[in-house]
């Protein structure tokens, strides 16, 4: 199935529908898109469109096979393929992504960190290498790298966003709270931790939810 064809929304949810079921599969051999709507008070017909984007439907009474769904899930979101990434920006933030040990799940390899702290350069950080700016084109071209992590402060990142679509990046996650500009073909996905702070400290202040924002 081509995952071009999904929509970005059904795609955000599919990763939560799978951990679910990964938690639950040694005691539910099968599960229906109510049940799981139900998990997550969600609305079962548009679960049920979402697993479809991924499964097809599911069998009358018994619903989906549980391990069949995982696997398909796993290959519609490709964590059975490897996509190698760099990362650029070391610093905290940036440090602790490279900590993270669940980016394996998802088919994610951070192969190495770049920064322009010399202090920082030449260490290892959970095992994976920071190495100098210098050294981004070469392993970007020669690793044939089209993922890249923007993790440096907002005054730089569209400096390095310029940076990593010069060397063949095609699609950059982007945690600098900045809109980045990039040319028509480049996938830019933003986590800004600021606007989600934003929309929680309005929901405590107003003692009510705010109204649904799209991501």
């Amino acid at each position: 199935m081509d995952r071009k064809m999904i929509p970005i929304q059904t795609l955000r949810r599919l990763p939560v529908y799978l951990h679910y079921l990964k938690s639950i599969r040694q005691n539910c051999p099968n599960i229906s898109a109510t049940a799981v709507a139900d998990a997550f008070g969600l609305n079962d017909v548009q679960v049920r469109k979402d697993l479809g984007a991924a499964s097809g439907s599911g069998r009358p009474k018994t619903g989906y096979n549980t391990e069949e769904l995982i696997e398909q899930l796993e290959e519609c979101l490709g964590c059975r393929s490897v996509t190698k990434t760099v990362l650029v920006g070391a610093g905290n933030l940036g440090k602790a992504l490279l900590s993270y040990d669940g980016f394996s799940d998802y088919g994610l390899d951070v192969i190495a960190a770049f920064d322009t702290d010399s202090t920082l350069t030449g260490t290892l950080i959970s095992g994976k290498p920071v190495l100098p700016m210098e050294d981004l084109e070469v392993v970007c071209t020669e690793k044939k790298i089209h993922l890249g992590i923007i993790t440096v402060p907002v005054a730089a990142a569209q400096s390095v966003c310029d940076q990593l679509i010069s060397f063949g990046i095609r699609a950059i996650w982007n945690f600098a709270p900045t809109i980045l500009k990039v040319p028509k073909g480049v996938l830019v996905e933003n986590e800004n931790l600021a606007s989600s702070l934003a929309v929680l400290s309005q929901h405590l202040q107003a003692g009510r939810a705010p109204e649904a924002i799209e991501q």
